[in-house]
């Protein structure tokens, strides 16, 4: 079950990550959310 969460967290990231940066600012913030999000899917 876990797995499966954490793999639609990860596709749902990456899809609005390559949607959303535009900028390089985007882009920063595209993989500080990433971050966030594997580091609430870790623990």
């Amino acid at each position: 079950m876990k797995r499966t969460v954490k793999i639609l967290l990860m596709l749902a990231l990456s899809s609005a990550l390559l949607s959303g940066c535009n900028t390089a600012r985007g882009v920063g913030e595209d993989i500080k959310a990433v971050g966030h999000a594997i580091s609430h899917a870790a623990s």
